[in-house]
């Protein structure tokens, strides 16, 4: 799924956050929230994890089913964030993030290089957050993981002056 792999990658990056340290990572930063919106739900396991966890989702949609992220007026809908695993393709990872961030706080998971990189620089100053989560189990199954660290990204279009890093926590 990453740059140090040959393997092919699975059709619309449909990695499916099967790894419960995506969403345990995540939940200290939701104080306050109840209720998400998930527009590239895919087989819906962080919308089963995030609504075990208490938060309501009022939106679930994948283009698989139909409903582009990218063009669906999922905004209509009630919710106080976006939260979502979406695809790291640069031009719809971009596109997704321009669009998100202007309907609500939105979290998106992704690779961590990402914010090292010169294409992240016209998105920086409206992240807010960058939680780091390490490598991810992705395929159901396996025991491995893959070979890119991921984080956490808060985007809002309201939020200027950049992210604030948040990583591992150092065992002592």
């Amino acid at each position: 799924m990453g740059k140090r792999s040959s393997f092919e990658r699975i059709e619309r990056d449909a990695y499916q956050t099967i790894d419960p340290k995506a969403v345990y990572k995540l939940l200290p930063h939701l104080r306050g929230i109840r209720k998400f919106a998930e527009p590239c739900a895919g087989d819906g396991y962080l919308v089963g994890a995030l609504q075990d966890a208490g938060l309501v989702c009022t939106y679930e949609g994948d283009i698989t089913y139909g409903y582009d992220a990218l063009t669906y007026a999922f905004d209509e809908y009630d919710f106080d964030v976006i939260i979502s695993n979406v695809p790291w393709e640069r031009s719809i990872l971009h596109a997704m993030i321009a669009r998100f961030m202007q309907m609500a706080p939105t979290w998106l998971l992704f690779d961590a290089d990402w914010a090292h990189t010169k294409q992240s620089a016209p998105f920086l100053d409206q992240c807010s957050h960058i939680v780091s989560v390490g490598r991810l189990k992705w395929i159901p199954g396996t025991k491995m993981t893959g070979k890119e660290n991921c984080a956490w990204y808060r985007f809002h279009a309201q939020h200027v002056g950049g992210p604030h890093f948040i990583g591992h926590e150092v065992a002592a």
